[in-house]
């Protein structure tokens, strides 16, 4: 009776796919400062696997965390929540 163990995902939106094979993702998320009150934008950047080298900056993506690819690389795009917009 083993259970499949729950993978961890976080959203973000792609900010450098210069990189083959790796997307540069920033997940933000709010805090409330623990003495103040107000809340504050916490950011933190993923590297991320793109097999297909098919997502571009802009784009809001999920990604989810996998086995160790590289040295910086232990997550994987699993799916495109919104195309970036051209202007």
């Amino acid at each position: 009776m083993s259970e499949a163990k729950l993978k961890r995902t976080l959203t973000g939106r792609v900010v450098s796919n210069k990189m083959d094979k790796t997307v540069t993702v920033l997940v933000e998320h709010l805090v409330k400062h623990p003495l103040y009150g107000k809340m504050v934008r916490k950011s933190k950047k993923y590297h991320a696997h793109d097999e297909a080298n098919a997502f571009n900056e802009g784009d809001l993506v999920e990604i989810v965390e996998t086995r160790p690819v590289s040295k910086t690389k232990s997550w994987a795009v699993s799916k495109l929540l919104e195309k970036a917009r051209t202007v």
